[in-house]
């Protein structure tokens, strides 16, 4: 019974920050100039793959973001949450996760690696998408103020994009999908 009345008062603190952050978010965030720029930064990189994406390959490149966004809101949280990192100007201040980045700035620009130069050996375009990340996209961001390291290096992001970029270009070349129902004759 401890236990249980330890966790609830955890939860029941876990809920006053939120509602502390959320007072903070929509007196000094929503609508500042940061604000714009993380709704620009979600919306602007899909209306622009849409326009630019190899048609034929809609469906297979949709399914590799969909595995990107998972895993990036997945680790963004835990980092979040371990106290690697913070974000000052959230778009919605309801997660721990800054959803431009997760959702849109990473799936997008993996998706395009994977369909420029297609026949480009995937580990050596890991390396340009994971260095391309973590050395100049993450110091932005930290130049910048929308993210704060606490104990991160950009260095650890490196092999995490890396694996990200191959995992995804795996997944992006399988041939295994079969239909869900037969076609009737």
């Amino acid at each position: 019974m401890k236990v249980r009345q330890e966790i609830k008062n955890i939860y029941e603190n876990v809920h006053r920050s939120y509602l502390e952050k959320f007072e903070l978010w929509k007196q000094d965030i929503l609508f500042s100039w940061q604000w714009w720029v993380g709704v620009s930064l979600t919306l602007l990189p899909w209306i622009l793959w849409v326009k630019y994406r190899k048609k034929e390959s809609t469906h297979r490149l949709l399914y590799v973001a969909f595995f990107i966004m998972v895993v990036s809101i997945w680790l963004d949280s835990i980092g979040v949450q371990l106290g690697l990192w913070h974000y000052n100007y959230e778009v919605l201040p309801y997660s721990p996760s800054y959803k431009p980045w997760d959702l849109t700035l990473i799936p997008v620009l993996t998706i395009f690696f994977i369909q420029i130069k297609p026949f480009i050996n995937p580990f050596f375009k890991g390396i340009l998408y994971a260095g391309f990340i973590a050395f100049i996209s993450e110091p932005i961001f930290v130049w910048s103020g929308f993210v704060v390291y606490t104990n991160w290096k950009y260095i650890y992001s490196f092999p995490i994009y890396l694996v990200i970029y191959l995992i995804s270009h795996y997944l992006s070349t399988r041939n295994t999908f079969n239909k869900i129902h037969k076609e009737e004759s």
